[in-house]
């Protein structure tokens, strides 16, 4: 599969989760000629980390989920949508599996590969772009967190995806098992090749950040031409990020990737409302050689109250005025 050529802008999209389905909507917003998903692999828990058990695949459950954004706007390709996303309930074996991990799954055991699987499932749907895992091994998320000893400044590792995003203590680092893991050539190309590359936003410690760990992919980064524009969260997570500031999470983020630089750090209107706040922002975003920029991207209702999750038609709004900025 390749893409179309067109005027139109290819756009690759780093993360994961409820944050990554998000982001390639507003590619899709965009009317990108292509998109990429570039997909973290260290997921633990729920049906993708029963079947991450049993069979040692990759999990599939953010794979599934990337596939669901993009498949083809048409009644088929509803209906694969809400096919892939689609879970057993009960309490048999089967409950809480999700169809479209399921499906790749067994592609994967029948054909060998899991990019082989999500390209077949690609095709069947119709999709608007690409799904590529970010390493093509099963990862583990290491951590270490203050607050669970009497001495606060003890540290202490906890390990696995669930275990990081729902430790009662402060995540004050996290590294990549095995280190230094090899990314996907996929995943590099997609990188190059693009015109807008999104990271973010999401689990910051164990959707965004294991990208930053992936030595491959920290080079893409710096060599690709794309504008490179981080998404900044509409706000703390439970667990993980509890408590975190926007200047805390932009901190972390250069923290764990010291060498990278991108261009911008998009923040939502209302994450920090005061010049002053702004200012800090700005000399955070700044030593990882970027602009922070402060746009309106949060989803709406109509009684103008604002959901917790950013709105597709204004992030890609913003982020096509990004790229022509550049």
């Amino acid at each position: 599969m390749t893409p179309t050529s067109t005027g139109s802008p290819t756009f690759t999209c780093l993360g994961g989760g409820h944050g990554l389905y998000q982001t390639l909507l507003s590619a899709r917003a965009a009317d990108a000629a292509w998109i990429n998903a570039v997909v973290t692999v260290a997921d633990d828990g729920g049906s993708s980390g029963r079947l991450r058990r049993e069979l040692d695949i990759i999990p599939p459950g953010d794979l599934r989920m990337a596939l669901a954004a993009l498949t083809a706007d048409t009644e088929e390709g509803h209906l694969w949508r809400s096919m892939l996303q689609h879970r057993f309930g009960g309490n048999g074996a089967m409950a809480g599996h999700a169809v479209g991990n399921l499906i790749l799954a067994g592609l994967t055991d029948q054909q060998g590969d899991m990019q082989v699987a999500l390209d077949t499932v690609a095709r069947w749907t119709g999709s608007v772009g690409r799904v590529v895992p970010m390493c093509a091994e099963p990862l583990q998320i290491e951590a270490d967190v203050a607050g669970l000893d009497d001495d606060p400044r003890v540290l202490r590792s906890v390990r696995g995806q669930v275990a990081v995003a729902t430790t009662p203590g402060a995540v004050r680092r996290v590294r990549l098992l095995p280190e230094s893991p090899r990314a996907t050539q996929e995943a590099v190309d997609a990188i190059l090749d693009a015109d807008v590359v999104t990271i973010g936003p999401g689990s910051w410690f164990s959707s965004v950040i294991p990208h930053l760990l992936v030595p491959d992919i920290v080079d893409a980064l710096n060599r690709t031409e794309a504008t490179v524009t981080v998404i900044l969260n509409l706000s703390p997570e439970a667990g993980e990020t509890h408590g975190f500031t926007t200047e805390r999470h932009i901190h972390v983020f250069g923290q764990h990737a010291p060498d990278l630089r991108v261009d911008y750090f998009l923040a939502d209107n209302f994450v920090s409302p005061t010049e002053g706040e702004r200012t800090h922002l700005r000399r955070a975003a700044s030593g990882i050689g970027a602009e922070i920029v402060f746009r309106d991207v949060r989803e709406s209702h109509t009684e103008g109250d604002g959901f917790n999750r950013h709105d597709p038609a204004k992030l890609a709004a913003a982020l096509l005025e990004l790229m022509d900025a550049r």
